[in-house]
């Protein structure tokens, strides 16, 4: 019976949206996340008879025709694209992108990696990094005996000195832009990779071609709205329970049909 297999791929396809929503309830304190959402498309119809055909020697066509549909398939997890809220942190090396754009990072490999955690670091040397480590393109690096560090909304870095009055600039951060920004690979860490569907990088200093600023002492907070999330889980948890239901009244059936003498 059709209805065992069409079931089955109905729970499949509820346990993998309550795996989205547990993972975005995960990260709802993760600093920059955007929201997932699980997308599902049909799957292909048994056409039993075929809508239009003709069904009698007089020319009479059928209207609609017979369609059996086969169940349900994963057809993308999409990347919710929305700006969480700003939270003040006072560190001077904690930046928020207020709008479009992400922070370029080079990973050990040489690879390019993108995020919009801005909690940044610095190294030993005085390295500006990201919280795993990671350097920050373009590369800044703080003089240890600076006294203080600022940075404006286009993304200037600002180091002050005991016996300077003036701000000397070290140098400038850039962000990056995407046609499709949901087409980027999440890699794990906050950072997400180009891909095809992305489209090419497009870098340019905050505030230029659409791209945000950058707000220094902020951080931005996860995009996750946890009652829209429970809310979904209680109905995945309903569409599961339901496509169960079919399996147990389809099994009953085929018991029932087996028992006949």
């Amino acid at each position: 019976m059709r209805a065992l297999k069409i079931a089955a791929t109905g729970m499949s396809a509820q346990q993998m949206r309550v795996e989205t929503i547990s993972n975005n309830l995960a990260n709802m304190s993760t600093t920059g996340y955007n929201a997932r959402r699980a997308e599902f498309a049909d799957l292909h119809y048994q056409q039993l008879s075929r809508a239009g055909t003709v069904s009698a020697a007089d020319g009479t066509v059928l209207p609609t025709g017979v369609q059996l549909g086969l169940g349900v398939r994963p057809a993308a997890v999409s990347l919710h694209l929305q700006q969480g809220s700003l939270s003040a942190t006072q560190g001077d090396l904690d930046v928020a992108i207020d709008g479009l754009g992400y922070l370029e990072v080079t990973l050990p490999s040489g690879q390019t990696a993108y995020t919009r955690d801005g909690g940044l670091k610095r190294t030993g040397e005085g390295l500006i990094v990201t919280s795993d480590g990671f350097a920050v393109a373009p590369e800044i690096t703080i003089p240890s005996d600076a006294r203080s560090i600022s940075i404006n909304p286009d993304g200037e870095v600002f180091a002050y000195f005991e016996d300077a009055a003036g701000g000397q600039l070290l140098g400038q951060f850039t962000l990056t832009g995407f046609t499709n920004s949901k087409g980027l690979e999440a890699i794990g860490s906050n950072l997400f990779v180009e891909t095809e569907a992305s489209g090419p990088a497009q870098v340019s200093s905050p505030g230029l071609d659409g791209l945000g600023t950058l707000r220094q002492g902020y951080l931005e907070d996860s995009s996750v709205d946890a009652v829209r999330e429970i809310t979904e889980l209680i109905e995945a948890q309903r569409g599961y329970e339901m496509n169960a239901k079919v399996i147990s009244a389809v099994d009953q059936m085929m018991g029932a049909t087996t028992q006949v003498r």
